[in-house]
C-alpha cells in the first residue's frame, strides 16, 4: 500500500467530509447572521447559559485568542455579555442573553435539514459520531503524552 496516496489517507476524506459539511451549515446560518463557529459557541451556551473564556475554550478546544474576536462579534449582535470577574479581573463571565436565547428557536430546524443532507441513519450517524470522537480523543492522548 502506498501510504502517500490521497485514497489511502483517512484524513482527506475526514477533511473534505468537514469543510462541505461546513458549507452545508453555512447555507442555513446564514439565517442567523451566524458562522459555522459562532453557531458552536452559541450551541455551548444555549445549554450552558454561562461560563467563562478558560472554560469554553477547553470544552471547544479553540484557542482564547481565537475566541476573543467570535465573543466580541457575538456581544455587538446581542447574543451573549461578557464581563470581567469579580473574584480575578483576568477572567471574562459570558452570559447568554434574552436575544442569544431567542436565536436557539430559529436554530432548531439546523440539525435537522444538516442531517437530511449528510443522508445516514441514526445508526449510522451514532456510529459515525463514536468513532470520529474515538479519533479525536487518541489524537489529544498522544498530544498530551508529548508524542
Amino acid at each position: 500500500m502506498d501510504n502517500l496516496k490521497l485514497e489511502n489517507q483517512l484524513c482527506f476524506p475526514l477533511y473534505l467530509s468537514a469543510k462541505e459539511l461546513t458549507r452545508v451549515y453555512d447555507k442555513y446560518l446564514k439565517e442567523l447572521n451566524l458562522t459555522y463557529t459562532q453557531y458552536i459557541v452559541m450551541m455551548y451556551f444555549w445549554n450552558k447559559k454561562e461560563s467563562n473564556v478558560k472554560e469554553l475554550s477547553k470544552t471547544l478546544i479553540i484557542d482564547s485568542s481565537t475566541l476573543t474576536p467570535l465573543l466580541v462579534k457575538l456581544e455587538n449582535k446581542g447574543y451573549i455579555k461578557r464581563e470581567k470577574s469579580n473574584q480575578d479581573e483576568r477572567n471574562l463571565n459570558i452570559t447568554l442573553t434574552k436575544v442569544g436565547e431567542n436565536l436557539k428557536e430559529k436554530a432548531k430546524i439546523i440539525p435537522n435539514k444538516v442531517g437530511k443532507c449528510v443522508g445516514l441513519s441514526s445508526d449510522e450517524a451514532k456510529k459515525l459520531y463514536e468513532l470520529i470522537y474515538k479519533v479525536l480523543n487518541n489524537i489529544l492522548m498522544e498530544e498530551r503524552n508529548g508524542s
